[in-house]
């Protein structure tokens, strides 16, 4: 008779709503076997309350990385995954702690994450291996201003997730007027050339092999009807939010140019790509993150769970499914939970 082999027990970390983490959990419990925990800095973290985890806990932001590998000691945690761009971060820097008590980490390769984490050195990096971007500049001073052509976007170097702190300008007097106003919130400003979206937008995930081989590459057109997925419109101008959605399709060139980037770049993991398509019809990207994408649950609804392919790779274990793509147009929305105060994590 054998035994069973138990469920691998998978911790998130960062669980807050209608983000990153949330999406990873509805992946892992679409997939099945496996016990999914999470973990997160605030008790109003959504994914507290979120019925797609077994169990969720406090961790303390002066002492991330301790608490992290104390919880995972505790809850015999088999893998991690980071829910954020911020603890992609740093646990990506602390990995050989957690390596050191048989803990897997499920993300992309930390030299990558730590390189793709600023922006302005992400598009030099890029530009030094031949991919068409966006004229794209960290911003030291006004005259840094001049190299880049208008009208164009302001963002912050770091934490622009979910078009957070991004800005459209017409003129170099909005530019400026942008990038200091990410100073005084004590942020680095990055300027990048504006591509229109007429020709449509894109949000694309890569999904590689530990050897660097590409295992799949998934591509979604998005759809601006709804407000949800739009963070700032004017009449000549769209910037989408972090809540992609609309049209999957196997839109081989985008995809063609998201694997070729993936595999330029020594990709190892999950590879999310945003862009858009330039008037000459090339797909360039204005964003990239060496992590999987908060739109990864519309991605396994149409045949493409990225999450649990890698897991398993992390794991050790072969994966269980083809990575395919269901032509579609996949939706979303935002949801509600009602907590009593005595339910409050604590």
């Amino acid at each position: 008779m054998t035994t069973e082999t138990p469920h691998p027990r998978i911790l998130i970390a960062g669980v807050a709503g209608a983000s990153l983490g949330t999406e990873i959990a509805k992946c892992l419990r679409h997939a099945g076997g496996y016990e999914i925990f999470g973990s997160d800095i605030s008790p109003f973290a959504y994914g507290h309350y979120d019925r797609n985890f077994d169990s969720t806990f406090l961790v303390e932001r002066g002492r991330y990385i301790d608490d992290l590998l104390a919880l995972c000691r505790r809850e015999r945690i088999d893998c991690l995954i980071p829910g954020g761009d911020e603890p992609a971060v740093l646990i990506s820097r602390a990995e050989d702690r957690f390596s050191e008590i048989g803990i897997r980490i499920c993300h992309n390769n930390a030299a990558l994450v730590d390189r793709l984490s600023h922006k302005g050195r992400c598009f030099e990096i890029l530009s030094a291996i031949d991919i068409a971007t966006p004229a794209t500049a960290t911003i030291s001073s006004p005259d840094d201003l001049r190299s880049i052509p208008l009208p164009c976007i302001i963002k912050p170097a770091t934490g622009s997730g979910g078009s957070s702190f991004v800005f459209f300008a017409r003129t170099y007097a909005e530019a400026e007027l942008y990038c200091g106003y990410l100073r005084n919130n004590k942020r680095i400003p990055v300027a990048q050339q504006y591509i229109p979206h007429e020709r449509g937008e894109f949000t694309v995930g890569v999904i590689s092999r530990p050897d660097g081989n590409c295992a799949g590459a998934i591509a979604l057109r998005r759809s601006f009807n709804s407000k949800l997925s739009v963070a700032i419109r004017g009449d000549d101008f769209v910037i989408s939010s972090g809540y992609s959605q609309g049209q999957i399709e196997d839109f081989p060139e985008i995809c063609a140019v998201a694997s070729l980037i993936a595999q330029r770049l020594q990709s190892t993991g999950p590879l999310n790509i945003q862009g858009r398509v330039a008037a000459d019809g090339r797909f360039v990207p204005f964003e990239i993150n060496a992590r999987f994408s908060a739109s990864t649950f519309l991605r396994t609804l149409a045949g493409f769970n990225e999450v649990d392919f890698y897991t398993r790779l992390s794991l050790g274990q072969p994966p269980r499914i083809e990575l395919g793509v269901k032509p579609g147009w996949y939706l979303r929305t935002l949801s509600e939970v009602a907590i009593l105060p005595q339910e409050l994590k604590r």
